[in-house]
């Protein structure tokens, strides 16, 4: 019998006529053996396949390699399936659980008596080598669902069999082999163990509950990085070293920057005068762009009955986000997690026409969002934040020019930090949830996300696409942002409403009379201090530029008998609004030179005999050295100029 052919398309156009049931790897050896050995996986019709995968129909086929962009995540992934089968192999009776590839590595949920401990790390990894070494090829296999429950359940693993019982009944149960060793896995997988390599370390255990509830039991998760190669790797290793040292946490409490207290709560940072500078700063550069780019300001109060946020619908979408409700008069009372429905409520205050259109609130108004214990830390993940927040209301003509006034701010602010790595991510709906995740109006939600891709299309600005991400009432833009030493941070975030302001009765009288409602863009391009002032202190390592430095410069002398000058000093420099301290103390000039450097404070401005004398100041900057002496007046104007410009 004759085989049916079918047709493999390649990136390049070439078409393939095969057999059905060709697999990857055969088409692969078939362009060269130099790609075959480099081939991890294929993409068959937009799908990841294993190389093993038989292809039975016409079909569009990339063969891709180590250097692509999915080949991390695999490597990751069968990383995890190594290390499990690592730990069964030295501790017997271990259950394993789920295992996905993460952000920079892996990780793998073990159920065991004995929890794992760092001491195990080792003994583990050295394990996962000899199974790398073996070549062990994976192998996929398509089971029945009951016995593949039954199977589970048999060897004592009672969570992979839950996990079987909770999958769609149309979903295949797959089962990828490494060896005698087996694991319930969608796949794909490199074609054998020995493709992992040996870039990989294990790094630290915790504890996590089944499926992240913790009613439910604890488990040890082990986690672990993996890379292409150990250069790769030894960057990364490096990266968390620098980050350590850079560990906001450290540096603000170094630097009197913030604090926290048990009496006051978990996750309410008490601002101590350094952090609270800036803070002011931050918020004196928002005001000032926005002053310039139309907005007005506005203030809300802290707390609202609860009717408004059934309103606007976040009771329903984020209230296990909201601090429980406060019975006052009878009524329920919410600490606000957010802003924009008491924007609304100002713009439904008075009669708007489409002349008045686009009207811009912004405030700096504190929220409050209930995150678990667990999951609080330092100052990214807090419970009371001061956001950077506005709302712009604009007609449909309008909304491409609004949108990217809005994405040029965030790129002037990249361009005052020194940010030089970015990304915009465009967050769209699952249409499969409509109604549960997001507002159930399928047309307008196609509708903005076209705007929103038009708009960062015709500005020429880069992005990716993240489907099951967007809001509730409709699509946004995340940015990502890298720090100085290529650690990525949340920082804000851009998000078009087509949703709300119907609720809240919005509108506009437009040219013809007819009322219309307005689109809202939320907009936060500063995030929240608590979170912008974590990265800039990890992306600074705390020495911030002298315009944004708590203590911009500090007066040393070099005996008692100069103290006068040093004074007089001071208070010309406290006159210009420059922020600077005196150390008179009777301590050598080194111990005064190396604690403004613990303080990371730019400017020393040493005084002696021959400054006094001359009306000078000897200035010495932080990473520059000494600058030699210069008149007062004109270091006073060249300062000036450099903080007014805010200059890096």
């Amino acid at each position: 019998m004759i085989n049916e052919m079918i047709k493999i398309t390649l990136p390049d156009g070439t078409v393939l006529n095969k057999n059905a049931g060709i697999t990857g790897m055969e088409i692969a050896e078939g362009i060269s053996s130099g790609l075959a050995k480099q081939s991890i996986v294929i993409e068959l019709d937009g799908k990841l396949r294993d190389l093993s995968f038989p292809i039975t129909k016409d079909s569009e086929l990339k063969i891709l390699k180590k250097d692509s962009d999915v080949a991390l995540e695999i490597i990751r992934h069968d990383c995890a399936h190594v290390m499990a089968e690592a730990v069964q192999s030295l501790y017997p009776g271990t259950q394993v659980t789920i295992g996905p590839a993460i952000e920079h590595g892996f990780y793998y949920d073990f159920a065991r008596d004995k929890p794992f401990t760092v001491d195990d790390l080792e003994k583990i990894e050295k394990k996962m080598h000899q199974i790398i070494d073996d070549e062990i090829e994976f192998k996929r296999e398509v089971w029945n669902r009951k016995d593949a429950i039954k199977y589970f359940e048999n060897e004592g693993e009672i969570y992979k069999a839950q996990i079987i019982n909770d999958l769609p009944e149309d979903e295949d149960i797959t089962i990828y082999r490494q060896g005698k060793w087996l694991d319930l896995c969608r796949g794909p997988h490199l074609p054998t163990t020995k493709h992992i390599g040996k870039s990989f370390k294990l790094m630290k255990v915790a504890g996590a509950y089944w499926r992240g509830d913790e009613n439910n039991e604890m488990l040890t998760r082990i986690y672990g990085t993996a890379w292409r190669t150990d250069k790769e790797l030894r960057t990364y290793l490096n990266m968390l070293k620098e980050a350590e040292k850079r560990d906001h946490r450290k540096i603000g409490k170094a630097m009197s920057l913030y604090t926290f207290d048990e009496e006051v709560g978990s996750g309410l940072p008490l601002w101590l005068p350094n952090g609270t500078v800036l803070i002011d700063e931050l918020e004196s550069l928002a005001k000032e762009s926005e002053t310039q780019a139309g907005y007005d300001r506005v203030k809300t109060p802290h707390i609202t009955k609860g009717s408004l946020y059934e309103k606007s619908g976040h009771l329903s979408h984020y209230k296990d986000s909201m601090f429980p409700a406060m019975d006052i008069d009878g009524n329920e009372y919410y600490l606000k997690p957010m802003n924009c429905p008491h924007h609304h409520k100002i713009y439904a205050s008075l009669p708007r026409t489409y002349k008045e259109l686009p009207i811009r609130l912004s405030e700096y108004g504190t929220c409050y969002r209930y995150e678990k214990s667990g999951q609080l830390f330092g100052l990214m993940r807090v419970r009371s934040m001061q956001m950077n927040d506005a709302h712009i209301y604009c007609t449909e003509e309008q909304f491409k020019n609004e949108f990217l006034s809005v994405c040029k701010m965030y790129l002037y602010y990249f361009k005052i930090f020194g940010i030089e790595k970015y990304e915009m991510r465009l967050s769209l709906h699952d249409p499969e949830k409509l109604g549960k995740k997001y507002v159930d109006e399928p047309e307008l939600w196609l509708k903005t996300e076209d705007l929103v891709r038009q708009a960062l299309q015709d500005g020429k600005l880069n992005f990716v696409e993240i489907p099951g991400e967007a809001a509730f009432y409709g699509p946004k833009i995340d940015v990502q942002v890298w720090s100085a030493i290529g650690k990525e941070f949340t920082l804000a975030t851009n998000q078009v409403d087509f949703a709300i302001p119907s609720r809240f009765d919005l509108t506009y009288i437009d040219k013809d009379g007819k009322d219309k409602t307005p689109l809202c863009i939320h907009r936060a391009p500063l995030g929240t201090h608590e979170r912008f002032i974590g990265f800039l202190i990890e992306h600074f390592a705390g020495n911030f530029p002298i315009w944004l430095a708590p203590i911009q410069m500090v007066i040393i002398t070099i005996s008692d008998k100069f103290n006068d000058y040093a004074e007089s000093v001071h208070k010309q420099l406290k006159a210009n609004g420059i922020r600077a301290n005196i150390d008179s103390r009777s301590e050598k000039m080194g111990a005064k030179i190396r604690l403004a450097e613990i303080n990371k404070i730019p400017i020393m401005l040493i005084i002696g005999e021959k400054e006094v004398s001359e009306n000078t100041v000897s200035v010495r900057r932080k990473f520059k050295g000494d600058l030699g002496s210069l008149k007062l007046h004109d270091f006073i104007e060249n300062i000036k100029k450099e903080i007014n410009n805010r200059l890096l």
